[in-house]
């Protein structure tokens, strides 16, 4: 949208298209290896002890000999778009002016595929930098419907991974209020499918427990056991650890059978109701 080449001073050109010259001029800068490597140790942490908030990372840290405020670990946090898993009155926030919708799912017994569906982002380290990581989960099967490996947690991300499957059937999609997820271009695609939208609500924390088991087995199977030198690589590996979680992984939860056979076995049942 701005022309350096243009006649027109950047100024004007900022003036005119309503955006804040600072945003201009400002390069990002690359996250410092000594960061990295924190961030890298707070997500085996938070894997660890999901309870833990900034708090209490901070003093996990400084007991491995890691001197880090809680301000910096909050900010890093933020950045990994990572927080502490525990019953609250309030959740992520989402953006203002976003529609804040009901939480749906308390009381409900999940008995079918395609019911309930998860959707969350976790952070990927790799060798040098990171990347995030967003799926969307069957609740019953445990099926890994669609996920997508990105460099930012922009909305236009979680929209592709919410279009990159459509079910056979609406039904109903649970995830945390984080601004990715309450705008419009991403609610928008829901609402388009007949798909109801549920948030976290008050004593609700349980239901983040399934998908925090998904990224403790996509972690510590996959991604702790690489090293990933670029975006392509990790999105080829994590493929490839997805296809053997779906359809090889024995799961104790579902009798030792697969996400794929919960799934595809329990269609014919619901298809003939």
């Amino acid at each position: 949208m701005i022309d350096r080449e243009h006649d027109l001073p950047i100024t004007k050109q900022a003036e005119v298209l309503k955006i804040s010259r600072g945003s201009v001029y400002y390069l990002p800068r690359p996250v410092s290896p000594a960061d990295l490597a924190i961030m890298q140790r707070l997500d085996q942490l938070h894997l660890e002890f999901s309870f833990a908030g900034s708090r209490m990372l901070r003093d996990l840290l400084a007991g491995e000999g890691c001197k880090i405020g809680r301000r910096h670990v909050k900010t890093l946090m933020r950045r990994m778009g990572i927080e502490a898993l525990y019953r609250r009155p309030r959740t992520t926030k989402p953006e203002p002016g976003h529609k804040i919708y009901p939480y749906l799912l308390r009381g409900m017994e999940i008995t079918r595929p395609n019911q309930v569906w998860v959707m969350d982002i976790t952070y990927i380290p790799m060798a040098r930098g990171f990347v995030y990581l967003a799926v969307v989960l069957d609740w019953f099967s445990r099926l890994v419907l669609s996920w997508r490996v990105s460099i930012t947690m922009e909305a236009a991300f979680c929209v592709a991974g919410g279009r990159s499957r459509s079910p056979r059937q609406a039904g109903r999609l649970q995830h945390r209020p984080g601004s990715q997820f309450t705008g419009a271009a991403f609610t928008g695609v829901l609402a388009s499918h007949g798909i109801a939208i549920s948030m976290d609500g008050r004593g609700a924390w349980r239901e983040n427990v399934f998908v925090e088991r998904l990224w403790r087995s996509v972690k510590y199977e996959e991604v702790y056991l690489r090293a990933y030198d670029t975006v392509s690589d990790a999105r080829a590996s994590i493929g490839r650890y997805l296809d053997f979680y779906n359809g090889r992984r024995p799961h104790s939860s579902l009798d030792g059978g697969t996400p794929d056979q919960a799934y595809f076995n329990s269609l014919p049942l619901r298809m003939a109701a």
